[in-house]
């Protein structure tokens, strides 16, 4: 038995001023920064083997954060390749009570293509609210040069496949720190949400979403909140 905690990074600077983000590298708001330590703290008396974050600095902040309020140890992120997989090696005995953080794009947030750093609001005006409304809320239309929902988990799923599950079957305890999108296509494929249902699956920021997984299957405990676990999916 192990837990998949899957955590939407907080606020970031760009959430704050309104604009569409997607692969744009920007970093945590106030907000976002604390969000993210409270989830830390609700967090804090669950042991974690590995980590898996998007390359995007939000998501591998909110996991850093996250981890500074655990005793699970250090979070060393594992560089696969080049001289910093080389160079960052451990090998003396006192350094090794890590916990591994894998970075990838297949975690990163849907790519928004030429809508990045439009404010929304504007693109509405300029677009038309209907049009932007199918861009942000369709499951299978992009915007322009961009991904739709259907494109974003034709990578994370695949990546949920391969790379996660595989610790969890070993019985080690995962912490996923990733992006509204990229969470919403994971969470279709572990929940069997139907295209629709997905469209009104909003993942709170900062609130981890923890599953147990049993016997080759994820069995949902709900939104770990102070007041215990609310075990609704949030289907607005």
């Amino acid at each position: 038995m192990a837990y998949l905690v899957l955590v939407r990074h907080g606020e970031s600077l760009w959430n704050k001023m309104n604009l569409f983000t997607g692969w744009v590298d920007v970093p945590l708001s106030e907000r976002g920064i604390e969000e993210a330590l409270k989830a830390g703290e609700l967090l804090r008396d669950y042991r974690f083997d590995v980590i898996f974050t998007s390359e995007l600095v939000r998501a591998v902040q909110t996991a850093m954060l996250i981890m500074s309020r655990n005793s699970s140890g250090v979070p060393k992120i594992e560089h696969e390749s080049g001289r910093m997989e080389k160079w960052g090696r451990v090998y003396g005995e006192h350094g090794k009570n890590y916990v591994p953080v894998y970075k990838s794009w297949h975690l990163n947030e849907r790519y928004y293509g030429k809508l990045q750093g439009w404010n929304k609001d504007h693109a509405r005006k300029v677009f038309g609210a209907e049009r932007v409304h199918l861009w942000r809320r369709s499951y299978d239309v992009a915007p322009p040069e961009g991904e739709s929902l259907k494109d974003t988990a034709a990578r994370t799923v695949p990546y949920l496949r391969e790379k996660i599950f595989p610790e969890l079957e070993k019985g080690r305890n995962v912490l996923v720190s990733a992006h509204g999108n990229s969470l919403r296509s994971i969470v279709m494929h572990i929940e069997r949400l139907t295209e629709e249902e997905v469209l009104r699956l909003n993942i709170p920021t900062g609130v981890p979403l923890i599953y147990e997984y049993r016997e080759g299957k994820l069995v949902r405990l709900g939104y770990l909140t102070e007041e215990g676990f609310d075990n609704s999916l949030h289907l607005d």
